[in-house]
């Protein structure tokens, strides 16, 4: 009974042995795989600062695949996404940042994940001739990014983007318009011009959308409608270029000294950088 006894506390003592052995080897590992996915991310936050952002992405995402669980390995993946955004490579970006948002759901980064991906949807955004699918769905995420995040510098930052995108939307109008205008297109033009005045009123775009208007109408022989526009453009902008070709298509010989106004622009400020230091 006694060599049972003693047979069992040798055999207990061997298994908390092993159980210490095991959990110390375990930690060594789990801290030399650490170590090992700190250094990666230096490694690529260096690249990054040397201006090789491709090998950057590279090592930031070796550097998450090292550790998942580490609180370094969100903001590895979200770096990589940053080096394919500064490469240009928008699709890659998109796909990371994606991955990203379903991985991390809960990080504390998301709010500039969101910010970024419409970043990279603007980025691709061409002139008033070309496809609108990345303005608009640079739109659709710069307005998710300020209802969600309204308190943060991100949503400052889109809403002045969101400026810009109305000027480009109404620009594509213009274009159109005038298009249809060389092609005397009449009602194709007005329309134009219309969804110029009811959705983009806040535009610089707006005072020549007017002044078409009066030019339209007035040719078609439209007086009153020609007039109503004429009196909306004279009534907002009565110091503008765009009045005083109005006036002239009433008053053939009408000569005005009223002077062009200055307009100020308010200047952005710099935006955020060291997220992830």
């Amino acid at each position: 009974m006694k060599k049972i006894i003693i047979i069992f506390f040798i055999f207990t003592f061997f298994l908390i042995s092993c159980s210490k052995e095991e959990i110390e080897i375990s930690a060594i590992k789990e801290t030399k795989q650490d170590l090992e996915m700190i250094s990666a991310y230096k490694e690529a936050y260096e690249a990054l600062g040397q201006n090789d952002p491709y090998f950057a992405a590279k090592k930031f995402l070796e550097a998450e695949l090292l550790f998942p669980q580490s609180e370094w390995a969100p903001k590895a993946a979200l770096m990589a996404s940053y080096s394919y955004y500064l490469q240009n490579f928008y699709s890659e970006a998109l796909s990371n940042l994606n991955r990203f948002l379903k991985t991390y759901p809960t990080d504390k980064n998301v709010a500039y994940a969101n910010y970024l991906i419409a970043m990279c949807f603007y980025e691709t955004i061409e002139d008033e001739k070309r496809d609108s699918g990345p303005l608009l769905k640079a739109k659709d995420q710069f307005n998710y990014v300020v209802k969600n995040y309204p308190n943060t510098e991100f949503a400052f930052d889109a809403k002045f983007k969101l400026g810009l995108i109305e000027d480009i939307l109404a620009s594509k109008e213009m274009y159109l318009g005038r298009h249809y205008i060389k092609k005397e297109k009449w009602i194709a033009a007005i329309n134009r011009f219309r969804i110029i005045i009811k959705d983009y009123d806040q535009t610089i775009f707006v005072e020549e959308a007017l002044h078409r208007l009066v030019e339209i109408n007035y040719r078609l022989g439209l007086i009153e409608e020609s007039e109503k526009y004429a009196n909306v453009l004279g009534y907002n902008y009565l110091s503008s270029e765009w009045y005083k070709k109005s006036y002239k298509v009433f008053n053939q010989d009408y000569t005005s000294q009223i002077k062009k106004p200055t307009k100020d622009k308010t200047a952005v400020f710099e935006k955020f950088k060291n997220l992830f230091d």
